[in-house]
Formats: C-alpha cells, sequence, structure tokens
C-alpha cells in the first residue's frame, strides 16, 4: 500500500508541474529558476531523450504501456521483495505513468527542466524518476540483490 501511495504521488506530482508549465510558459519559452543551473523550458516532446524516435509517439506509448505493465507485475509479486528494490520499481513506474499519459492523451510529453550549465536534454519530473529509480535499482541488484539473504541461510544455534 505504501508503495502505491508513493507511485500516484509521483505521478501526481509529476502531471501537476507540467500542468503549471502549459498553462503559465509559452511554448519554447524559458523562465529562470536556479540562477546559472537551471531554467524551466517548455518543450513538446514527441519522441524520448535526446528526441530519439521523434514523431513516433505511438511507438513510445506503447513500450511505455508494457513497462509499466512489467514493473507492475514485479511490484505485486515482490519478485525483488527487499523494500529498496520496491521503492526503486515504485519510483520507476511513476515514471514511465507520468510520461504514458502525456503521451496517450496529448500525443506529446512536456518537457520542462534545462540545464544551463551544460547542454543537456530538456526534461520533466516523470525522466527524473525513470533515471534515479532506474539507477538505485541497477546498485541494489549489482551490489545487495542476494547477498541479504544469505545471512538468514545458517540458523544463529547451529555452529
Amino acid at each position: 500500500m505504501l508503495y502505491a501511495i508513493l507511485i500516484v504521488a509521483l505521478v501526481a506530482l509529476d502531471q501537476l508541474v507540467k500542468f503549471l508549465v502549459r498553462t503559465n510558459i509559452g511554448p519554447g519559452e524559458a523562465v529562470p529558476f536556479l540562477p546559472h543551473i537551471l531554467q524551466l523550458t517548455y518543450v513538446k516532446n514527441t519522441g524520448a531523450a535526446f528526441s530519439i524516435f521523434e514523431e513516433h509517439t505511438w511507438i513510445l506509448a506503447l513500450v511505455s504501456l508494457v513497462v509499466s505493465i512489467l514493473l507492475a507485475v514485479l511490484l505485486v509479486k515482490k519478485v525483488f521483495p527487499h523494500p529498496f528494490a520496491m521503492f526503486c520499481l515504485s519510483v520507476v513506474l511513476a515514471g514511465a505513468v507520468g510520461n504514458l499519459i502525456d503521451r496517450a492523451f496529448m500525443g506529446y510529453v512536456t518537457d520542462m527542466f534545462q540545464t544551463i550549465f551544460m547542454n543537456f536534454a530538456v526534461f520533466n519530473v516523470a525522466d527524473i524518476c525513470v533515471v534515479c529509480g532506474g539507477i538505485a535499482f541497477c546498485v541494489y541488484y549489482l551490489l545487495f540483490h542476494g547477498k541479504e539473504d544469505k545471512n538468514h541461510d545458517t540458523p544463529a544455534s547451529e555452529g
């Protein structure tokens, strides 16, 4: 239940930020956010990161749907039962659903965060969820998955 609340909260935050950007900033317009670091720039992205697969939104929507279903199954079946793994997968699912909502209902994803100090793709809250949750899950899987079970293989009474 806690993970479902997390997912709903992150999707709601993503959609709220996107709504505020669409209603308060014109397409292509930039507004200062964090001086010398980040600005808000309203971009209608029909592609994926760096606009790859531009004009193929339906393919990206289908991929997002399939990934969302797979992540939901992993969470419901507790394939990775460790709380940190469940947290990471929940964050990734929230990001996938956030961008899926945009693609399904608007035909594009609303992006808004643009770095000023380096040339990088404009991104949104859902993208942050996918990247941070995905990296965190990879760290969990590579460094900790399976190791927490090894501590319980030998009962303390044996010796």
